[in-house]
């Protein structure tokens, strides 16, 4: 397909600045953009590309103003990045979109499938399951037992539903993600072994969610694993059993969230932190990469190191943690200056 800027301004409701019948048929990165390209501009740090790339048409911001010629025609809108993920979202959309039965999968006679979906080779689908409408089941996907899921679903290959889990609608799950695994219980006897506690619950997903490859969401003890509307996990997850992710809460790869922790809504974790288990995370809390949380963190938090501590703290914490060296030299000094005082009053 091949847009002008003239027709890409008028569904961004923006504003050309060059030449409006300026076309453009793929999209690059600014850095790698070449001729017939459309790239967009948010971050200041990549403003130098903007001068010196060769894509055709650039979207930025209307608060930008060039310092220097720029060779692409610009579409000036309020929010380039959000505006550029639209047009992403278009160029999905349009897209052609796979669908039938493959002769080479396996669905099980009491299965329900909705209308225009697809199922790949070697994908399975167990006894009793519904799927609803428009949904894509890429080869080797597995779908247990008793698994409800909604329209609009995506299971990339290698996916794994194990069964009595609920799937919302408009929801992606990417390669290799296993969803229902037995949560990790067990319990020690008196031989000192320990013996697994049977993993009765189930993983019930809601609305709008993306799930990252490789991620693992444990079903529940008893009960219910709960992921909440419009939470986006990222690759290499791993969320315990009985645990709750609240609404449209976000996580970097490998966030670790340990048994029946509660995480509210709208938050924000970095990569590779780890939460302990039985806590509660509130509503709109930030934590950094790399942070430990042990204990309860109250709604509205900022949240930083391991263990983790408010931002502002391990800030000040941080900077006394870089002059340590110099410190324990002036402590160094101090001692031997003070034993060598009290040498002399004792002579």
């Amino acid at each position: 397909m091949e847009f002008t800027a003239e027709m890409i301004a008028g569904f961004l409701g923006g504003e050309v600045v060059g030449d409006p019948q300026a076309r453009v048929w793929t999209l690059a990165k600014l850095e790698e953009g070449t001729e017939g390209a459309l790239s967009f501009f948010s971050n200041p740090k990549y403003e130098p590309y903007v001068y010196d790339s060769g894509a055709s048409v650039i979207i930025v911001n209307k608060t930008f103003q060039p310092q220097r010629e720029v060779k692409a025609t610009l579409v000036k809108v309020d929010d380039a990045y959000g505006c550029f993920a639209r047009l992403l979202e278009m160029y999905e959309a349009a897209k052609p979109r796979k669908t039938g039965i493959s002769d080479r999968s396996a669905v099980h006679e009491t299965a329900r499938l909705g209308v225009d979906c697809y199922v790949g080779e070697f994908a399975v689908i167990g006894e009793n399951t519904t799927i609803g409408d428009k949904c894509r089941i890429y080869p080797q996907a597995y779908v247990g037992d008793n698994v409800t899921i909604g329209n609009n679903v995506t299971l990339h290959p290698g996916v794994k539903i194990y069964e009595d889990c609920v799937i919302g609608h408009n929801v992606t799950i990417h390669a290799g993600a296993v969803i229902g695994a037995d949560g990790f219980g067990f319990a020690p006897n008196p031989e000192g072994k320990f013996d697994r506690i049977p993993q009765l619950g189930n993983v019930v997903i809601g609305d709008n969610v993306d799930i990252g490859a490789n991620t693992c969401i444990d079903r529940a003890t008893m009960g219910s694993t709960r992921i909440a509307d419009g939470v986006k996990l990222d690759n290499l997850i791993q969320i315990a059993h009985n645990a709750e992710v609240g609404e449209n809460t976000v996580a970097a790869a490998q966030l670790g969230v340990a048994g029946s922790t509660k995480i509210g809504r709208n938050c924000m974790f970095g990569g590779q932190v780890g939460i302990s288990g039985h806590i509660h995370i509130g509503d709109r809390v930030q934590v950094g990469s790399q942070s430990g949380i042990h204990n309860n963190v109250p709604d509205d938090s900022v949240f930083m190191g391991s263990p983790a501590m408010a931002a502002s703290k391990h800030h000040r914490a941080s900077a006394v943690y870089r002059n340590l060296p110099e410190l324990s030299a002036t402590v160094y000094e101090l001692k031997r200056k003070l034993a060598a005082l009290t040498e002399e009053k004792a002579d």
